[in-house]
């Protein structure tokens, strides 16, 4: 690309998140690391209490890009074909002779919508695997290629619990981030209840395709990081980890620490913030900003720190006060 197709991708970037703002009141930080995670390639998982318009943010988003939208609602009783689809048997009407086609379900969209994931059983969960990782779903011995880009984004509500059926750590690590949504300030909520309970509804406007979204996440990974910087992220994966860690905190408080896809994922979202606000290098900020949303679903903490109600975010503070910056990037 020449560096007037960069400027001109680039420029799609402010346009998208307008028109999304244009439905969707505050929330700067979460609007900020869905488009983050939607850069960087990877899926997202949502939590908040209900009425934060977690659904109405994902569905804002699909109206603002031109890519397909799909939304699966998980319940008790849903099934694994449900997601990924089934196979049935057709006839041909000219020859006579039957066969078994593929039909496919909803997660064969650009932008697939899981709301409530907890909602459902292991077995359906566990039906997201293979596509959230390989971008691809196998049925009885066939591999089926999903569109692209491809893009998973699920909610969960953190207060109801009957019902529920928590994500395997080892699912939630297929997410690229752990996204908080937080009650509105008073003037957001003002807002919010001036444009929605009047007769004016926004519009929200296509402002970028399927084709400059693959674009922009190959620029992504061209985004410079300096090797202080890299060394900078894996000091922070390293010492959550309580057998080797450095960090008294985590010693006492941690059970498990993260694997080496946080600094993958902390890394690629970090060149992805850059981008996100016109930058072509990482900053120390980027790393820092990004660790919380990256970090908090693959720091397990203890049953002390339940007790003392420490979260994996308390954690994610004291690594940064602890772990310090490679000299050569003061320099």
């Amino acid at each position: 690309m020449t560096e007037q197709d960069i400027h001109h991708l680039l420029s799609k970037l402010p346009k998208l998140k307008q028109e999304i703002q244009k439905v969707i009141v505050g929330q700067e930080e979460v609007l900020d690391e869905v488009l983050i995670t939607l850069l960087a390639g990877g899926h997202g998982l949502l939590e908040g209490v209900p009425g934060l318009a977690k659904t109405l943010l994902v569905r804002t988003l699909s109206n603002a890009m031109e890519l397909g939208f799909r939304r699966i609602q998980f319940t008790p009783d849903l099934m694994p074909t449900d997601i990924l689809g089934t196979e049935v048997l057709e006839e041909d009407h000219v020859t006579g002779k039957r066969f078994f086609k593929f039909n496919e379900g909803p997660i064969f969209s650009n932008i697939v919508l899981a709301d409530e994931i907890n909602r459902t059983p292991p077995k359906t969960q566990a039906a997201l695997l293979e596509a959230m990782q390989e971008y691809e779903v196998t049925y009885a011995g066939k591999t089926y290629e999903l569109p692209k880009p491809f893009f998973l984004l699920a909610t969960q509500n953190p207060i109801e619990q009957a019902g529920t059926y928590p994500l395997p750590e080892a699912q939630l690590d297929r997410f690229l981030l752990y996204i908080k949504i937080k009650y509105p300030t008073e003037q957001e909520e003002l807002n919010i209840l001036a444009n929605t309970t009047g007769t004016r509804q926004a519009q929200v406007q296509p402002s970028i395709s399927g084709e400059e979204i693959l674009q922009l996440r190959q620029l992504v990974r061209e985004v410079n990081i300096s090797e202080e910087l890299l060394m900078y992220v894996n000091h922070i994966v390293r010492a959550t980890r309580p057998d080797s860690t450095i960090v008294d905190f985590v010693k006492t408080y941690c059970r498990w620490g993260a694997g080496p896809r946080a600094g993958q994922a902390l890394i690629l979202t970090a060149k992805a913030r850059a981008l996100l606000h016109g930058r072509f290098a990482v900053t120390e900020d980027d790393i820092r900003t990004m660790a919380y949303p990256v970090l908090r679903h693959r720091v397990l903490v203890n049953f002390t720190a339940e007790a003392e109600r420490i979260t994996p975010d308390r954690v994610v503070d004291e690594l940064l006060q602890s772990i310090k910056l490679p000299k050569a990037v003061l320099v």
